[in-house]
């Protein structure tokens, strides 16, 4: 068994025992601030990459509304210079840098039951030996506590590449109409030197 189905197996599991033990849902703040589940814009960013999947943007997952409802600490800072793909638009012209010591995370968001996943674009500088991106989901249980679940560590490149599909494993407490959960995402670098990310999208398996 691979450490990655470890992970997802254990979230799956904590996330069933929280919700057989409470049995009413009290609105948390992921779940009091997460946006519309409905009517979002469907992209297929990763296509160039054999993925067709259809992604929706994190809330400011581009950076271009400068880091609009994301929070930032230890130095993280929304920098000039885009993903050198352009795949949100070709007019785009941020991202996110993340110096050692740093973390970021995004605004709460919707998804579905259905197992979605998370995918983003990264690159590094002056990073060494074990130097990784850990990658977090928090999510709510059923009395409105909040929880972290790691669900990736990314290997550093100094050039500009999509991330591996991280699946997020812990959508199964439908708090929201419609059998969505509010999630939120958070990045922070592992070891030494500099982490750039942008264009983080979600599949969220909303019955699309």
């Amino acid at each position: 068994m691979t450490i990655r189905t470890r992970i997802v197996r254990t979230a799956f599991a904590a996330v069933a025992a929280l919700a057989v033990a409470a049995p009413s849902a009290v609105a948390g703040p992921l779940v009091s601030s997460a946006g519309s589940c409905v009517d979002r814009k469907f992209e297929q960013p990763f296509l160039p990459w054999a993925d067709v999947a259809s992604y929706v943007l994190a809330p400011d997952g581009g950076l271009e509304a400068g880091g609009a409802g994301w929070a930032l600490s230890g130095g993280a800072a929304v920098s000039a210079g885009n993903e050198s793909f352009y795949v949100g638009s070709a007019d785009d012209a941020a991202s996110l840098t993340l110096p050692a010591g740093s973390s970021a995370r995004t605004a709460a968001m919707c998804v579905g039951i259905e197992h979605p996943t998370l995918r983003l674009f990264t690159r590094t500088s002056g990073t060494s030996l074990g130097s990784a991106l850990r990658v977090e989901v928090l999510w709510e249980d059923a009395s409105g506590g909040v929880h972290e679940t790691t669900i990736g560590a990314l290997s550093d490149g100094a050039s500009w590449a999509p991330s591996l599909t991280m699946v997020i494993g812990v959508n199964m407490l439908t708090l929201l109409p419609g059998e969505h959960t509010a999630v939120a995402f958070r990045f922070t670098p592992i070891g030494t030197g500099t982490w750039t990310i942008d264009d983080v999208y979600v599949d969220p398996y909303a019955k699309h």
